[in-house]
């Protein structure tokens, strides 16, 4: 009788300290950390096209999920600055874009229009974005002193501020390579080059030279926009050293179908044109139209030819560019100082 009411005690023991056990069990609790730090104090987006700032906060001991807000946004004079608050359309990816997208339809039935702030803040992944729909029509840019704002971090733990951050917005540039100057917004000289790799034979008969390559700078590269025209297409175009225009074919190892993401094309003596959706690349995604990570379309133009004792010879030269303004666009390449060779030695 004495040990079964040992028992019944020992049970009794053991129920109460596993009661108290679970009532005294440490609850954690959410909190913003006073190491949380932001990476960087000054943004400076290029206007014009969608540019997204991530990483911005060091997170430290803070809990995370938290949540982010942009708060008194304001010039540097102490003005307030509802220019990056002007809330206007957008597109913005309501599903993946891949680079497999085989019509332009498609790619739009991938994209919807919002309308969001100029500048704004993810309200869960802290990172901040400014919009393509903020141009230096309305907004300050360099050399003005810009805006400035404040950041505020919080969770049910609390809630951080930091204070007098720093946005420098700098003039559009429309396309890269580029020739122009972000702070004023003009171009700083009229010449670019192709900045891929090149071979090519040049086409010359001046005595004492054979087998003359033709270098990057040897080749002048410009980008034009066709005014008062509603298409969105990209065109390319070849001009010899007397500016007269070289047939797209003689390039006849170019794979013309899969050069862009771009449909509908259409091949003529004087150029190759396809529809496209803007800006180009439309995503920081690596897909066989781009290079350097997705941030640039990257097109090779090639030929083969009989060169020196009958050896096969490919000739190519290439270019990485980005297009982030909407529009109907030519990209012109001129050959200034010789012509390719196209024909066999």
């Amino acid at each position: 009788m004495i040990h079964a009411t040992k028992k019944i005690c020992l049970f009794a023991c053991t129920v109460f300290l596993g009661i108290s056990c679970k009532q005294y069990l440490p609850v954690e609790r959410e909190n913003i950390g006073l190491d949380t730090e932001i990476a960087n104090r000054t943004f400076s987006p290029i206007l014009g096209r969608n540019t997204v700032f991530s990483d911005v906060f060091f997170k430290g001991s803070t809990s995370f999920p938290a949540t982010f807000k942009v708060i008194n946004v304001r010039r540097r004079s102490g003005d307030d600055a509802p220019e990056l608050r002007n809330v206007l359309p957008v597109k913005v990816w309501k599903s993946a874009y891949t680079g497999l997208e085989t019509s332009l339809e498609e790619i739009e039935l991938k994209r919807t229009v919002e309308n969001r702030p100029v500048f704004e803040i993810g309200e869960k992944s802290g990172n901040l974005m400014f919009w393509s729909s903020g141009n230096s029509n309305f907004i300050r840019t360099v050399p003005d002193s810009g805006y400035l704002f404040d950041l505020e971090i919080s969770n049910s733990g609390g809630r951080r501020y930091f204070q007098d951050l720093q946005i420098q917005p700098r003039k559009e540039v429309p396309y890269t390579p580029s020739n122009f100057d972000e702070l004023t917004g003009m171009p700083t000289s009229f010449n670019l080059s192709p900045n891929a790799p090149i071979f090519l034979t040049a086409d010359t008969v001046l005595s004492g030279l054979s087998n003359l390559r033709i270098g990057n700078g040897d080749i002048s590269l410009s980008f034009n926009k066709k005014l008062n025209s509603n298409k969105s297409q990209l065109t390319f175009r070849f001009l010899d050293r007397d500016n007269k225009f070289i047939n797209p074919d003689k390039f006849s190892d170019t794979d013309w179908e899969n050069l862009i993401h771009g449909f509908n094309m259409v091949k003529t003596a004087t150029g190759v044109t396809y529809d496209v959706a803007y800006p180009i690349p439309l995503a920081r995604v690596s897909t066989r139209f781009t290079s350097n990570g997705g941030t640039t379309a990257s097109v090779r133009f090639a030929y083969r030819r009989i060169g020196f004792g009958n050896a096969v010879e490919e000739n190519y030269f290439g270019l990485n560019f980005a297009i982030y303004e909407p529009g109907d666009w030519e990209i012109i390449f001129r050959f200034i100082n010789y012509n390719p060779k196209f024909t066999n030695d």
